[in-house]
């Protein structure tokens, strides 16, 4: 289906651009949110009609993002879960939770200006980009951890995953390394340097 874009898309075009589309895509999401409007003859004489107004109240709806857009970014999300030792959430944080987290710090975001591709599943730092306009996205942060104390090493730049990986490894090494066992030895035999500490003990 051909259509006369209202405001810019992304990987379609910009305002007034005559673009195709697959009919779907226009009339469940396109037509409905009045982003676009079909090309026939009326449309095209009503939108050259308006085009001045449209681009005078995007440029406006662009210079409000920009300002939100300066305070918004950069903001951190602290999300406290419970989560595996490999780091895998119990459940998984949504974009419902990122508007909420923002919103705390006073940001007002519509969840339909969240994207997120999925949802996060892992503890750690992830970026999540709002789409405060179709001109205008900002990152933020959501700091995925299992307490504050996580959270605030995260924030500094901890790898807390990476930490708690080595930190597994060096138990593993450390219990390993107390219970070694001779590889020479035959079943029952005692290592000499037990034998050697057992008779100065002895002595």
């Amino acid at each position: 289906m051909d259509i006369i874009l209202l405001e810019r898309i992304e990987k379609l075009g910009t305002i007034g651009d005559v673009v195709t589309v697959k009919d779907g895509y226009a009339r469940n999401f396109l037509l409905p949110q009045k982003k676009a409007l079909r090309a026939n003859e009326a449309n095209k004489k009503v939108f050259e009609a308006n085009r001045e107004r449209l681009e005078a109240e995007n440029a406006e709806k662009r210079v409000v993002a920009e300002k939100q857009g300066e305070k918004v970014a950069g903001a951190e999300v602290v999300l406290i879960r419970a989560s595996s030792n490999a780091g895998q959430l119990y459940g998984s944080v949504s974009v419902r939770d990122i508007v909420s987290g923002l919103a705390q710090q006073g940001h007002t975001v519509d969840k339909k200006q969240v994207i997120m591709g999925s949802p996060i599943k892992t503890i750690g730092m992830h970026d999540v980009t709002i789409a405060l306009h179709p001109e205008v996205h900002v990152t933020v942060k959501a700091n995925v951890a299992r307490s504050d104390d996580e959270a605030e090493l995260q924030s500094q730049g901890v790898d807390v995953l990476a930490q708690m990986f080595e930190d597994e490894q060096r138990e593993i090494e450390e219990a390993a390394a107390e219970t070694r066992i001779e590889p020479n030895l035959e079943p029952g035999e005692i290592p000499a340097e037990l034998l050697e500490e057992r008779s100065e003990d002895e002595a």
